[in-house]
């Protein structure tokens, strides 16, 4: 029932601070969760769910994407730090990837659960500008290359700030669509990755033409993420009730098998961690399984720059269409992916991975193998790579929200999130700069191919979990 206090603020507005106290989480006015308002008469609910399904849906999916645009300069301006800096190794600044992915993973999963108490419009808005800042700083400051530690400290903070990007995706999709209809959102709402992903080589590279800088890879993109978060702020909308609508189960009349009227209601941060988080066996093993499918992507995605323009000698130009190819590729494999674990295999999302990943593999092969071949070989393998990559690394995440009730969601996005970025990311960076100094390339990709193997073994363990839904009121 909607409380009288609740009933007088609007989506947008900030719940009284008695409210705001008896949750126990002083946040900043802006940022506190929308309170419901009176619902809509019954002929305005349809048009003005199926309005504000697009709205919202367009407002995670450029957020999202922008967060990329600011995410992966630095990988981008390695080569070119390398040669104005001698001083540093790969290694050296590959620590800087390092920072960024452990503190993206640790914010993931902190942040996570700020959010899921948090308004996502004000939360994503914030973390777009704050990491638009720090990327800004990057191609404007060369001071900042004077020192390794204000690199590392830097990237490290960047990756806080991004990391506040993909729980408040989680908690609308979890709120504006049902379970029936989550495996293909999810899919669709993913190629933001791949959009943004592919877009932070090509703008970095129309930066570089327009000023004629490298640090263009900076802030140009930075400017372009900036201009992005107008947009959230203006699309995103906090829950349905929010707007005067009915919850997404009873709309759709789609509830989960355990869905109960506790649901819609906060949790404390208790309630989140000890019930629906930390005892899930089922999160752990696809945690476990995103850290090794993380350092497949990152492994082969933050280092095609250096790998092909100094192992392989070819241009930036050359290697930014691969990185785009790369990027560009997701985006069919991943609605493939979901389609297939809707579809194919009705809801269980470990055969999917388990496919996926196999085809990973394969692909890795032939792209290891080329280790004096022409670059076509490695395009074509880069876009197998990315086409069948993406696909795990979301339906992990799609798994995530599967487990725990939708007031969990963000926490439990951000503790597969962690692995990944903590476990798996962060050793790409400086684990791949290491392996490459001291075992070349070729102990790199044996490296990724036992990564492959593992992600599919972990994620086996899942195999008795399937996504369901009662399909009609408890």
């Amino acid at each position: 029932m909607i409380s009288q206090e609740n009933v007088a603020h609007r989506d947008g507005g900030a719940r009284p601070a008695v409210v705001a106290a008896r949750t126990g989480l002083p946040l900043l006015r802006f940022l506190q969760p929308a309170s419901a308002i009176p619902p809509l008469p019954p002929e305005r609910i349809d048009p003005e769910y199926r309005r504000l399904r697009r709205q919202v849906f367009l407002g995670i999916f450029v957020g999202y994407a922008a967060f990329y645009l600011v995410r992966k300069n630095f990988a981008l301006a390695m080569p070119d730090i390398l040669r104005d800096y001698p001083q540093y190794s790969k290694a050296a600044l590959g620590s800087a990837m390092t920072g960024l992915s452990v503190a993206y993973g640790v914010s993931k999963f902190i942040m996570g659960s700020v959010s899921d108490r948090s308004n996502p419009r004000w939360f994503m808005t914030l973390g777009l500008l704050l990491t638009s800042a720090v990327t800004f700083a990057f191609g404007t400051n060369p001071a900042i290359y004077g020192s390794l530690a204000a690199i590392v400290a830097l990237q490290t903070l960047n990756g806080w700030f991004n990391g506040m990007g993909w729980p408040p995706c989680g908690k609308t999709m979890v709120h504006w669509w049902s379970t029936k209809e989550r495996g293909v959102t999810v899919a669709v709402w993913n190629v933001a990755h791949n959009v943004g992903g592919a877009l932070v080589a090509n703008l970095a590279l129309l930066g570089v033409v327009l000023f004629h800088d490298w640090g263009a890879k900076f802030y140009f993109n930075a400017m372009v993420a900036a201009a992005c978060a107008g947009l959230v702020a203006l699309l995103l909308r906090d829950t349905p009730q929010s707007c005067g609508l009915p919850p997404i189960e009873k709309y759709k009349n789609d509830y989960p098998p355990d869905y109960s009227a506790a649901h819609e209601r906060t949790f404390t941060f208790r309630e989140i961690f000890l019930g629906h988080v930390l005892r899930n066996r089922y999160l752990w093993a696809i945690a476990v399984a995103n850290a090794f499918a993380y350092f497949v992507r990152y492994g082969v995605v933050d280092w095609i720059p250096t790998y092909l323009q100094t192992a392989k000698g070819f241009s930036f130009r050359q290697s930014s269409v691969a990185w785009a190819a790369f990027e560009y590729a997701a985006i069919p494999g991943t609605i493939l992916c979901g389609w297939v674990s809707d579809r194919v295999f009705k809801g269980r999302r470990a055969p999917a991975t388990i496919l996926f990943m196999a085809l990973t593999l394969v692909a890795l092969v032939v792209y290891g193998l080329n280790r004096h071949g022409p670059l076509w070989i490695d395009m074509v393998s880069l876009i197998a790579i990315g086409f069948f990559v993406y696909g795990p690394i979301m339906i992990i995440g799609l798994h995530a929200l599967d487990l725990v009730p939708k007031k969990a969601a963000g926490t439990a996005a951000g503790f597969t999130g962690f692995f990944g970025y903590v476990f798996g990311s962060a050793i790409a960076g400086t684990g791949v700069g290491w392996i490459a100094d001291n075992w070349s390339w070729t102990g790199v990709f044996i490296t990724m191919m036992v990564c492959c193997l593992l992600t599919m073994i972990f994620s086996a363990l899942t195999l008795g979990h399937r996504a369901t839904s009662n399909g009609a009121a408890p």
